[in-house]
């Protein structure tokens, strides 16, 4: 599970029955649940969160002990009204939403410019699942290094990408870590604040790990029963 600050972490560790042990590896410090899941805090952005996941993903492959599914979550912005403050959110898209180049003409995503890959799609069995365990909505989560401060900036996501549901900053970064080593990712958001203007005031940071917090209780036992193998067959 990685999550970008150890608040988030420390939210998902609550719905497990043992506190995490600090576990240091090159580059990174796991904390170990006593249970199947490794807890990550991997820092904020795409880039840090790909390089910590990475170093993650490495370790335990060296050890022999690969891990067979990565799992980002925390908090996000939602997109009114589909997702409000408190709801949750599972990704069946993961997008880099800011990834490309401006033009004249409007924002081309980098793979119009030939290269990459802008998309990650969790496994459908494994997100129809989580939905029913947590009653959480599913749709595109949209990753961005700069986080929506305006109405403006807001429209233009939609606009771009009208499944949006939520935006953060690390998925698509644990996407591609997940990725380069053949693992599935899952990706899922609290809401703690509503996409568009920057009103502190209106944020409900504590609601919102608190909605982390009881849907990791729900997600677990799904998490338990599914099988990667499915993923194979339902991309």
């Amino acid at each position: 599970m990685a999550t970008a600050v150890p608040a988030e972490r420390d939210a998902v560790a609550r719905a497990f029955p043992e506190p995490g042990r600090p576990t240091p590896l090159p580059g990174v410090t796991l904390h170990r649940t006593g249970t199947a899941y490794d807890l990550l805090a991997a820092g904020v952005g795409p880039a840090l969160a790909a390089a910590s996941v990475s170093a993650a993903l490495t370790a335990a492959a060296l050890e022999g002990t690969p891990y067979g599914l990565v799992v980002s979550a925390g908090i996000g912005g939602g997109f009114l009204p589909e997702a409000p403050v408190g709801a949750v959110v599972l990704a069946d898209t993961i997008v880099a939403a800011d990834l490309g180049a401006e033009t004249a003409d409007g924002f081309l995503p980098v793979t119009e410019l030939g290269f990459g890959t802008v998309t990650h799609r969790p496994p459908r069995s494994l997100v129809r699942q989580a939905v029913a365990a947590t009653g959480a909505r599913a749709g595109a989560v949209l990753t961005v290094s700069t986080v929506t401060g305006t109405a403006a900036r807001a429209a233009e996501l939609r606009a771009r990408h009208p499944r949006a549901l939520a935006e953060a900053m690390e998925g698509f970064g644990v996407a591609e870590a997940a990725a380069a080593h053949g693992v599935p990712v899952l990706e899922i958001r609290a809401v703690s604040n509503p996409v568009g203007p920057r009103d502190r005031a209106a944020w409900r940071i504590g609601e919102a790990l608190e909605a982390l917090t009881t849907a990791f209780g729900k997600l677990a036992p799904v998490l338990e029963s599914w099988n990667r193998h499915e993923h194979r067959h339902d991309q």
